[in-house]
């Protein structure tokens, strides 16, 4: 939807708001990373609450709503509901906001995670558990950052583009065509399994540019191909419940709702 333009009328600096879901809030605390230009990034809207940076309740009128993390409870959903409601753009950064992320993980089998954590009896201040989802699970999304952590000057493009307009279209292949850019060999030469096979492209690959395989956490690109993708890591002598493992710490929600599990 890149045809938003939450700039106001009237001159005024567009309101927003910064909501932390179920996460460990580390994308929220990577924004502050750009020290050199969070001020300025930051003179360009009214920053009318931040969850990590105060405690004071979130306004009723906003322009913008920017959400990290899964929608793990009923009142988490509220929140999300709430936001779509009043804001007219609404940006979802990072894994658990954009694919459940790791809380996804418990989708399958919530009871049971709970039981393994709590016993038979959750405490009070849990809430009314949900299955875990994204936040395009219970009201439209604008815009997404992805990966985990974000990279704060995607944040930043993002932003700017959900404030000012934009006609960049979000990136869908799958992550391969941005490694092979970077001359490192793949990581199946090398006998080691990598899920760039089927992530989505737009993080530049940096994890394999320094070394390191994909771990999937920019989630399923749409054009990916799960079962060609298994079928390449059993021909180079991998495990394939190894890649689907591996697969469900960041796609767990997707892989259900495809019938992957």
């Amino acid at each position: 939807m890149s045809e938003i333009r939450t700039i106001p009328e009237g001159g005024r600096a567009p309101r927003v708001v910064l909501i932390g879901l179920a996460s460990c809030f580390g994308c929220q605390i990577n924004i502050t990373n750009i020290e050199e230009h969070l001020l300025a990034v930051l003179g360009q809207v009214d920053m009318a609450y931040w969850q990590l940076t105060s405690s004071e309740p979130m306004p009723d009128e906003f322009d913008v709503a920017v959400i990290e993390g899964a929608v793990t409870t009923e009142e988490a959903a509220e929140t999300v509901r709430r936001a779509r409601e009043r804001a007219t753009c609404v940006i979802a950064i990072g894994a658990c906001a954009a694919t459940g992320g790791i809380p996804g993980m418990a989708a399958a089998d919530l009871d049971g995670h709970v039981r393994a954590v709590y016993g038979e009896t959750a405490p009070a201040a849990c809430g009314d558990l949900r299955a875990p989802v994204p936040v395009s699970a219970v009201a439209d999304v604008d815009f997404t950052v992805n990966c985990c952590p974000i990279d704060p000057f995607e944040f930043v493009r993002v932003l700017d583009a959900a404030l000012y307009g934009s006609n960049a279209l979000p990136a869908t292949s799958v992550l391969c065509g941005e490694c092979s850019r970077n001359e490192q060999g793949c990581f199946y030469g090398r006998d080691t399994m990598c899920l760039g096979l089927v992530t989505r492209s737009g993080c530049g690959a940096k994890c394999p540019a320094m070394g390191r395989p994909c771990n999937g956490c920019a989630g399923l690109s749409p054009d990916a191909n799960v079962q060609a993708a298994r079928y390449v890591v059993g021909k180079r002598g991998l495990e394939v419940r190894r890649f689907d493992d591996a697969l469900e710490m960041f796609n767990a929600v997707a892989l259900g709702a495809a019938g992957e599990e």
